[in-house]
C-alpha cells in the first residue's frame, strides 16, 4: 500500500506556470506507475499524465500536452507535474495517483489532492 500527499497549488494568472509535487510513503514506489488527475466541480475526474514505474514512458492528455510534464525521482519517492501556459481551463483539483499498472485509468490509490486555481 502506497500514500500520497500533493502539494503545490494556489492561484495563477493564465500564462503562468505551477509546479505540483506528490509525496509517496513506502519502500516500493517504483513498484508503482504514477498519475495525475483533474476535477472540475459538477465534471467527472478527468485524466491529466501518467509516468512509468521506471519514468521511462509517459502519457499525456491532448489537452494539456506540449505544455504539462510529469516527472519522478524513485530515490526521493517524489512525482511532480510542472505545469506552464496555464488557461483558465485548468483549474480544478489536482489528485495524485499510484496503481501497479501504467495507464489512464483505474488507479488504485489516491491523494487528498490540491486546488490550482488559473485567473484569466
Amino acid at each position: 500500500q502506497v500514500q500520497l500527499v500533493e502539494s503545490g497549488g494556489g492561484l495563477v494568472q493564465a500564462g503562468g506556470s505551477l509546479r505540483l509535487s506528490c509525496a509517496a510513503s513506502g519502500r516500493t514506489f517504483s513498484s508503482y506507475a504514477m498519475g495525475w488527475f483533474r476535477q472540475t466541480p459538477g465534471k467527472e475526474r478527468e485524466f491529466v499524465a501518467a509516468i512509468s514505474r521506471s519514468g521511462g514512458s509517459t502519457y499525456y492528455a491532448d489537452s494539456v500536452k506540449g505544455r504539462f510534464t510529469i516527472s519522478r525521482d524513485n530515490a526521493k519517492n517524489t512525482v511532480t507535474l510542472q505545469m506552464n501556459s496555464l488557461k483558465p481551463e485548468d483549474t480544478g483539483v489536482y489528485y495524485c495517483a499510484a496503481d501497479y499498472t501504467y495507464g489512464t485509468r483505474d488507479y488504485d490509490y489516491w491523494g487528498q489532492g490540491t486546488q490550482v486555481t488559473v485567473s484569466s
